[in-house]
Formats: C-alpha cells, structure tokens, sequence
C-alpha cells in the first residue's frame, strides 16, 4: 500500500487493516462457497457475537460523542438483523467477506475502493457537524464525533455506514478493510483479521496487512 494508514490517539480503538489485490472487476469474480455460506449465522465459523462484544463495540462508538442506536446502529448489529430477517444477500465478493466477518465477529468491518481515495489516510475522530452520503439515494449520516477513515476529501468509512465516495462497484480490483476493533475485547481484533484474511483469500485474490501507525 504505497499510502499511510495512522491513526490519532484514542482510549479504546485496536484497529486492523489490510489491502485485497483481486485479479479483475469485482463484476467478473465470484464469492466462493465458504462466503455464500457464512452469510448465514451457525455453521463453523470460528468467532461468534455475543451480548458483550456488542456493549464494547457500542462503548467504542460513543467515545467522541456520537451516539450509536437507532438508524446510527453499529453495522454488526444491522448485520445480525438484516440476517434474521432473512435480508442478507450476495453483493459482491469484497461486501460478501466483509458482512461474514462482521456478522460473525460482532465487530464492524468496512471495505472500500482504495483507488476512490485522495491522499494519506486516517483513522480519527469527525469533527462537529461532518456528513456524507451514505447511498445512491444521495441519503446523509451526520458522523460527528464517530471514529472514522478519513482522506484529504473527509471521511470515508466508519463502523456505521460507509460512504458513497468510495464504495466497491463491478470495476474495483484493490479494496482495503478496515476492522473497528476495541481494546476492550484483547486479541479480537487480531484473530478477527486473520479469518478475515482467509475469507477474502478463497476467491483467489491476494491480501497484504496494513500497519496502522500512530498519528504525528
């Protein structure tokens, strides 16, 4: 990854990142059998949510002000509901990794093309009264106060909603993921990035890890 990934100081956050090389279009590769099936809850996925995962990762959120309930819900909890009602459906092979590794883990994960960003990138808090669009329906997220992935542009990516700006389509080829783990869950964050590594990795593409260095 030929750009920086820091991070500002924060009490909680134990975040992990890494960049996917596919070998075309995301349009043009498929999601591998181990993907299609771990969009379903049960089977052997080797992590698993649960209440407390769940009031940590709220805890992490609301360091900065933001407020996570409501439409502003954790993504790993809109995962878990959107599978229960029976919601949760293929995408694309990047989203599909992604949303397995999240629903498994309680943890939220987002995925972004990294060819959509501009410039160095970090992991901080958004100021006051900072929004994106968040879908193609050009609907807004007030982030303020929320950890997010910022670019020379603003933010791009949070545990919440991602943006728009840089979301995957049938074109990208090098994506980077980004794990909102907390220090507060030790070691989740780190075995959340390995099986994450090998979800990605059964649709033959190629992972490399980012190091996320503090902020200067």
């Amino acid at each position: 990854m030929s750009r920086s990934l820091t991070a500002q100081e924060h009490p909680l956050l134990d975040a992990r990142a890494f960049v996917t090389l596919f070998p075309e279009g995301l349009g043009a590769v498929a999601s591998s059998e181990a993907l299609v099936s771990g969009l379903r809850l049960g089977g052997d996925a080797p992590m698993e949510s649960n209440d407390v995962v769940r009031l940590e990762i709220r805890n992490l959120l609301r360091h900065g002000g933001f407020k996570p309930a409501g439409r502003s819900k954790p993504a790993s909890e809109y995962l878990l509901r959107a599978e229960s009602d029976g919601f949760l459906g293929q995408i694309n092979p990047a989203v599909d990794a992604c949303n397995v590794a999240s629903l498994h883990s309680g943890i939220p994960v987002s995925v972004i093309d990294l060819e959509l960003t501009e410039g160095a990138l970090q992991l901080s808090i958004a100021p006051e009264n900072t929004r994106y669009v968040f879908n193609a329906a050009g609907q807004e997220i007030d982030v303020s106060g929320l950890i997010c992935l910022s670019d020379v542009a603003g933010p791009c990516a949070n545990p919440v909603k991602d943006s728009q700006r840089t979301k995957t389509s049938d074109e990208t080829r090098r994506t980077l993921s980004v794990i909102w783990g907390t220090s507060s869950l030790p070691g989740r964050s780190e075995r959340l990035l390995k099986w994450y590594r090998d979800l990605v990795e059964t649709t033959g593409c190629e992972t490399s890890e980012v190091r996320v260095e503090p902020a200067r």
